[in-house]
């Protein structure tokens, strides 16, 4: 059954008015701004290969990885726009970096063409119970309030998804937490499940087997319900916080003047792959969630994430150089 749907659905995506005869078959390259082996790459690596029959022309992942994906994004950008370019675009680079950095080598808005989210990644703060006292997420604001300054959250770094969801979370609680940068995400979690640093904000992949295991307690995730890996767990609008509800999310690009037709061509590819219960699956094991919009749905998107992002970064005072 999923053979036939994949066959139909490669009679109809497989040429677009905008693809010369040169470029059929050649290699798309897919840009991903990140190292190999992290959610980003992985959620490539799993698409390329399903896109690569629908489209009938090789998928190669092409990692370029630097400065918070912006070596990788500025590469995207300066790309020819013919159709056998695209990236990987996620919220630090379509949402945090223009919001805190004050140059980038790309234009997140004008230097791209919106393609398609391809996953959400719903977030959690997480303690360490050894060292805070709180049961529940009410009980850490209550704790925080009466404590204001004196307890630390710890991040990736500075500018990373991680600080600004910390920021937005004391934004919005109207709390203090001092917060400590760290030079990735493997030091920051080593520090919080040493009782180092208590509170963490996170991904719930990354921090899903600490959770399980007894050694970090989960107080909040960002999603639209409770997630089944942690159905104790409420979701921050359950709490009272819609505007901490927001997962992070990966989506694809093209370099700005990549015709329409192209574009739709790989949004149509991406959703005819997002609905094989196969590639649904290895993604949900690594804490991502198929999605899919329309370039219109994207474009739009990416406009509110900087928008939100650069209200955060301006309560935090970020600014980088």
């Amino acid at each position: 059954m999923q053979r036939r749907h994949l066959l139909s659905a490669l009679a109809a995506v497989s040429v677009a008015p905008g693809i010369s005869f040169a470029q059929q078959g050649k290699p798309i390259r897919m840009i991903v701004p990140f190292p190999p082996g992290g959610a980003t790459d992985i959620t490539a690596r799993v698409l390329s290969e399903p896109l690569a029959k629908i489209l009938q022309q090789p998928v190669v992942i092409d990692n370029r990885a630097g400065a918070g994906g912006s070596i990788g994004m500025a590469e995207v950008a300066r790309s020819a726009p013919d159709g056998l370019a695209f990236g990987v675009a996620t919220l630090s680079t379509h949402g945090v970096n223009p919001a805190v950095y004050q140059k980038l080598p790309y234009d997140p808005l004008k230097g791209f063409v919106a393609v398609t989210e391809l996953v959400k990644a719903p977030g959690v703060v997480v303690i360490n119970p050894r060292v805070l006292p709180v049961q529940s997420f009410a009980e850490l604001v209550k704790y925080l309030k009466a404590n204001p300054g004196k307890v630390s959250y710890a991040s990736p770094g500075n500018g990373t998804i991680g600080h600004m969801w910390g920021e937005l979370f004391k934004s919005s609680t109207g709390t203090s937490m001092v917060h400590i940068p760290y030079r990735g995400a493997g030091p920051a979690i080593n520090d919080v499940l040493a009782g180092e640093v208590p509170v963490y904000f996170d991904q719930v992949a990354s921090s899903l087997p600490h959770v399980k295991a007894g050694k970090l307690k989960a107080l909040a995730v960002s999603w639209s319900s409770r997630l089944d890996v942690l159905p104790e767990v409420p979701t921050y609008r359950e709490l009272g916080y819609p505007a901490n509800n927001d997962p992070s999310w990966f989506g694809l690009v093209a370099p700005a003047g990549t015709p329409a037709d192209i574009a739709l061509r790989m949004q149509q590819a991406v959703a005819t792959a997002l609905k094989d219960a196969t590639v649904r699956e290895r993604l949900a094991l690594q804490g991502l969630y198929a999605s899919g919009t329309t370039p219109a749905e994207f474009a739009k998107q990416i406009d509110s994430e900087i928008e939100k992002m650069k209200k955060v970064a301006a309560f935090a005072r970020i600014r980088l150089d």
